[in-house]
């Protein structure tokens, strides 16, 4: 290419997205100007906030956009910051020309899925399952969130491994990633370990404020995080997110999964479906290929069994994920076991229930139509 011309270097720049909101810096007019001398370009960015953490990213995005032009010399990429107008402008783009801040995953035409991860009982492991099903879902290329709804036992942005606050503009929230996955918890507003202490009504509000002023974008899938049992928040998520399916965690353990039944039953009441049943330290594999019932057996298909009876409905034991140190070592480091070792025994039992989830039932997916060509 002999001539550069601006409509080339903002079709380059059509393809940079902005990493917090995950669409084209052009779609969200922060390309504040470009300039071209001879083969040189210059280009100034406009960053939503002062402090952006994404800048770097952003700006080394932008670079490496322009620099696969043909014929382009040196490029020059330096920032602005949005004025408050322009980050109203933003909002109002983002929220679709609404104002008022709205629950997209309870809209008409959402389209994704929420699953609502619940347990009778903590020490399950749900939030380990909550994080590597997440992890396990972006690997297969898909767009996830996860909203940490256990406001007393957050542990999310831990075991993702994530340190960075979330950022704001105008009224919204943009959350952090890690691994890919956006998430937010009541451990970013928090000082250090501090404890939350709040009645049922502080907590609605919380888990309202996280689904209506978080801007989450097309995400595919989100993972609600549920404290264990029935209480407030699991009664709040049903009223915020009427099509959420639940996803019951227990373990072998007969005392356990008598507790998850309860959790699984407030369906009755909320009217929604449950998705299906894991199986958390299920047999447990040794060195030498030999397994160990450490916490017992079944425990998982009966309760997949009885909420089947109890609800009238088909509940299936999507899957058993062993009991595993390195799941547990993994959750710690902040990098989910899926991510980290998907061939190993948790990893991939993790991985088969993934896959479970993203199919939908009366799907054609692997259907054989019997459609052949003519001659």
């Amino acid at each position: 290419m002999s001539h550069i011309e601006q409509s080339h270097i903002l079709q380059a720049l059509s393809r940079v997205e902005d990493p917090e909101i995950g669409r084209p810096i052009t779609e969200l007019d922060m390309v504040k100007s470009v300039e071209i001398t001879g083969t040189d370009v210059a280009v100034v960015i406009y960053l939503t906030i002062a402090g952006c953490p994404m800048k770097s990213t952003i700006t080394d995005n932008v670079r490496a956009a322009i620099e696969e032009i043909d014929g382009v010399g040196e490029v020059t990429v330096s920032t602005d910051v949005m004025s408050d107008e322009q980050r109203r402008n933003l909002r109002m783009r983002l929220r679709g020309g609404q104002d008022d801040p709205v629950i997209p995953f309870s809209q008409p035409d959402s389209t994704t899925r929420v699953f609502a991860v619940a347990s009778g009982k903590g020490g399950v492991g749900k939030s380990s399952m909550t994080v590597n099903l997440a992890a396990a879902l972006a690997a297969r290329g898909l767009s996830v969130g996860i909203l940490d709804a256990d406001i007393y036992g957050h542990s999310i942005p831990h075991m993702l491994g994530s340190s960075e606050a979330p950022n704001m503009v105008e009224d919204m929230i943009m959350p952090p990633q890690a691994h890919g996955i956006k998430h937010i918890s009541i451990a970013h507003f928090t000082e250090g370990n501090a404890p939350v202490v709040w009645r049922g009504p502080m907590l609605h509000r919380a888990i309202t404020q996280f689904l209506t002023d978080v801007f989450w974008g097309d995400i595919d899938v989100l993972l609600v995080d549920l404290p264990p049992g029935t209480g407030d928040v699991a009664i709040s998520i049903s009223q915020l997110l009427p099509t959420a399916e639940l996803l019951i965690v227990t373990t072998p353990q007969a005392a356990a999964a008598e507790v998850a039944e309860r959790a699984g039953t407030i369906a009755q009441q909320t009217r929604q479906r449950v998705r299906g049943v894991i199986e958390n330290m299920a047999a447990m594999v040794l060195p030498d290929g030999s397994t160990m019932d450490i916490f017992g057996t079944g425990g998982g298909e009966t309760v997949a069994t009885r909420l089947s009876e109890l609800l009238g409905t088909s509940v299936p034991l999507l899957g058993s994920v062993p009991l595993d140190p390195a799941l547990r070592e993994q959750g710690d480091q902040g990098t989910p076991i899926a991510l980290h070792d998907p061939a190993s025994p948790s990893g991939a039992a993790v991985t088969a229930i993934a896959d479970q989830l993203l199919r939908r039932e009366g799907s054609l997916s692997g259907v054989q139509l019997g459609v052949n060509p003519t001659r």
